[in-house]
C-alpha cells in the first residue's frame, strides 16, 4: 500500500472495463443505434442503445463545432467537442430535447434520476484531421500516427453517482449488470468510443464523397478512448478506504489463489507465453513525455526481457510455478515489472479469478458508525497497525507537511496547495490521514487503556473521522495508504495511476506529478462486433504472424 508501488499497477482480469464487456459479450446483449442526427458540418446528436436481458441504456451524444482556441482539457472549461450522457431506458423525443439543453452545458446544466451518468470529451486535432483526410481519399490513416496518440477524442470527466442531478448510486447498484464498481461510466465510455469512430467516418463521407472509405476493422479498433484526470480523482482513493480495500483484496486474493497452484498445464503455459508476447508489443507502443514515465517504460521493457529470459531458461516444471516466478521477480524486477507479471499470471485462471469482480463494490452501509464503546487500548493497538509507520516521522517539518489538500470554490474540485507558500490551511481538507493518526495517537496517551473512544472524542472530537478510519480498518486492511499524502515529494499521479489501473485504463502519459493522459478500450471490438470470442483479451495488441 505504499504509493510508488499503487503508481505502478496495471490493468488486471478484474478491471471494470474487462468486467464489462465480459458482461455484455456472455449474456448476448443487443446494440443499435437508433438515431445520428449530424449535419454536414459536424453538428447535432445521436442515441447509442444496449439492450441487456432486463434493461436497456442510451448513450445521448451531442456533437459541437468547437472553435480551436475554446478547446482545453481544463476541468474549468465551458465548451467541448462532444457532450454525452448515459440515459436510463430509451429516451423519447421530448427526453432528447431536455437533455439538448442541459448536456452541452455540463456543470451549467442539470439532468435528471433518468441519467446515470454526464460527460465530456474533446478531439485530439492533428490525428482527427489526419484520419478524416484519409479516410476522404479512400486511404487509411497512418498507423504509426494511431499508435503515438491512441485515440481521436478524450474525455475530460465522466460524472456520475448523484452529480448534477444524475442517479444516485444507491438507486441502480442492486442490478446485476450495474453492481461491480464503475460500469455505468464504463459503459459510457464504451458507447462513446463507438460513436467517436461513427462520426470520423460521417466527417470523412462529407469532405470525400463517393471517394471516402470507412476505418478498417483492425485499424478502428486500436484505437480507444483517452481520458484527462486530475487531481479531482485523485483523493477518492483516501476517501472511500472500504471501497479501495475491496478492489485491493479481490486482487490480491486472485494473486494469491494463482500463487497456490501447485503445477501449471500447457495450456496455462501457452496462453501466459501468449500475452507476455503480446505486453510486449503493448509497452513498445507506450509513448510518455514524462521524464518518469519514460524511465518506467525503459524499466519495464527490460523487465519483459528478463521475465522471457528467465522463463527459456527454468520454464514451468518446478512445482508452485506462478508462485516461484514472483519469488524471482521480488528481487529481479521494478515494482512496474512485478506488478504488471502479476496481473499476466491471472490470466490462464477466469475461474478463479473472475467470480471475484462480485465482491468489489462497497455500499454506503459498510461505512460503518463509531463504536463508542471501544476501549482506549484497542484503539490505540488499531492505530499503530494501521500508522504505526508514521508515528517516527516530524510532523513540524516543512518536508513532511509541505502540501495541503482543499477545494476549488470556483469549482469545487479537490486541488494540492503549498501550505507554506498559500494561504490554503484554514481550508485543509482530512486527506493526511498518516498525520492526524500521529496526533490522535498522540493524545490517547494520556487517557487510561481501559476508558472508551467514545469518553476521549466528547474532549477530542476533531478526531472523529480518524477513530472511524481505524475502525473501518478491521475489516479494511487494505484501506490505507502507507504513505504520507502532504509530503513534499508526494506524486498524486500515484494515486490516479491507482485507480486507474482498476478502470482498465493503458498507456498512462503523465502530464505533470498531478494530472496523467491514459488511453481506454484500446484494442477492444465495437458494440458491433463484440462476441464471446473476442471479448476477454483485446487488452493485448496482436502480434503479427
Amino acid at each position: 500500500m505504499r504509493l510508488e508501488r499503487l503508481g505502478s499497477l496495471h490493468q488486471c482480469r478484474l478491471s471494470f472495463m474487462r468486467v464489462l464487456l465480459r458482461r455484455l459479450a456472455g449474456e448476448g446483449w443487443r446494440f443499435s443505434r437508433p438515431k445520428f442526427e449530424i449535419d454536414d458540418a459536424g453538428v447535432g446528436y445521436a442515441v447509442y442503445t444496449a439492450t441487456g436481458p432486463q434493461r436497456s441504456y442510451s448513450l445521448v451524444a451531442f456533437a459541437h463545432d468547437l472553435p480551436d482556441d475554446l478547446r482545453s482539457d481544463r476541468v474549468i472549461a465551458e465548451a467541448w467537442d462532444a457532450t454525452f450522457a448515459l440515459f436510463d431506458g430509451v429516451p423519447t423525443d421530448a427526453d432528447i430535447e431536455r437533455l439538448k439543453q442541459n448536456v452541452p452545458l455540463q456543470e451549467a446544466g442539470r439532468i435528471s434520476e433518468r441519467e446515470l451518468s454526464l460527460s465530456r470529451a474533446n478531439r485530439s486535432v492533428r490525428l482527427w484531421d489526419h484520419v478524416v483526410s484519409a479516410l476522404a481519399k479512400g486511404h487509411q490513416p497512418d498507423t504509426d500516427m494511431l499508435d503515438q496518440v491512441g485515440y481521436l477524442m478524450r474525455t475530460t470527466a465522466v460524472y456520475g453517482s448523484g452529480k448534477f442531478g444524475a442517479a444516485d448510486r444507491e438507486t441502480i447498484c442492486n442490478r446485476p449488470e450495474l453492481s461491480p464498481p464503475f460500469q455505468v461510466e464504463m459503459l459510457s465510455v464504451y458507447l462513446t468510443r463507438a460513436f467517436v469512430r461513427d462520426l470520423v467516418q460521417h466527417m470523412a463521407r462529407i469532405k470525400g464523397g463517393s471517394a471516402a472509405t470507412t476505418l478498417d476493422q483492425s485499424i478502428a479498433q486500436r484505437l480507444g478512448l483517452g481520458n484527462s484526470t486530475g487531481l479531482g480523482m485523485a483523493p477518492f482513493v483516501i476517501n472511500h478506504p472500504m471501497l479501495f480495500n475491496n478492489w485491493i483484496m479481490a486482487r490480491e486474493e486472485a494473486i494469491r489463489r494463482v500463487r497456490l497452484i501447485a503445477r501449471a498445464t500447457p495450456d496455462d503455459i501457452h496462453l501466459f507465453k501468449d500475452r507476455l508476447k503480446r505486453s510486449e508489443l503493448s509497452v513498445s507502443r507506450w509513448v510518455s513525455q514524462h521524464p518518469i514515465q519514460i524511465k518506467k517504460i525503459a524499466s519495464l521493457t527490460r523487465d519483459l526481457d528478463r521475465v522471457s529470459g528467465r522463463i527459456a531458461q527454468h520454464g514451468f516444471h518446478m512445482e508452485f510455478p506462478w508462485d516461484a516466478l514472483m519469488v524471482w521477480a521480488t528481487s529481479q524486477l521494478s515494482m512496474e515489472g512485478q506488478e504488471l507479471l502479476a496481473s499476466l499470471i491471472l490470466e490462464p485462471y477466469p475461474d478463479l479469478v473472475d467470480p471475484l469482480a462480485n465482491c468489489m463494490a462497497a455500499a454506503q452501509s459498510d461505512v460503518t458508525s463509531i463504536d463508542g464503546a471501544m476501549t482506549i487500548a484497542e484503539m490505540r493497538h488499531l492505530l499503530e497497525n494501521s500508522f504505526g509507520w508514521a508515528f517516527d516521522l516530524d510532523w513540524q517539518s516543512p518536508q513532511n507537511c509541505a502540501r495541503a489538500w482543499y477545494v476549488s470554490e470556483e469549482k469545487l474540485e479537490p486541488r494540492l496547495g503549498e501550505r507554506f507558500e498559500e494561504p490554503v490551511a484554514p481550508y485543509e481538507q482530512p486527506l493526511a490521514p498518516a498525520r492526524d493518526a500521529t496526533s490522535a495517537f498522540h493524545d490517547l496517551k494520556a487517557w487510561p487503556d481501559t476508558s472508551n473512544i467514545a469518553e476521549f472524542l466528547l474532549e477530542h472530537p476533531e478526531h472523529r473521522h480518524t477513530v472511524r478510519r481505524a475502525q473501518l480498518s478491521r475489516a479494511a486492511p487494505y484501506g490505507e495508504i502507507r504513505d504520507n499524502t502532504i509530503s513534499a515529494d508526494v506524486l498524486p499521479i500515484d494515486m490516479l495511476r491507482a485507480k486507474l489501473s482498476f478502470f482498465g485504463a493503458t498507456h498512462f502519459d503523465p502530464r505533470s506529478d498531478r494530472w496523467v493522459r491514459i488511453c481506454m478500450f484500446a484494442g477492444a471490438p465495437y458494440p458491433d462486433h463484440l462476441s464471446k470470442a473476442n471479448a476477454e483479451d483485446w487488452v493485448f495488441p496482436q502480434v503479427a504472424q
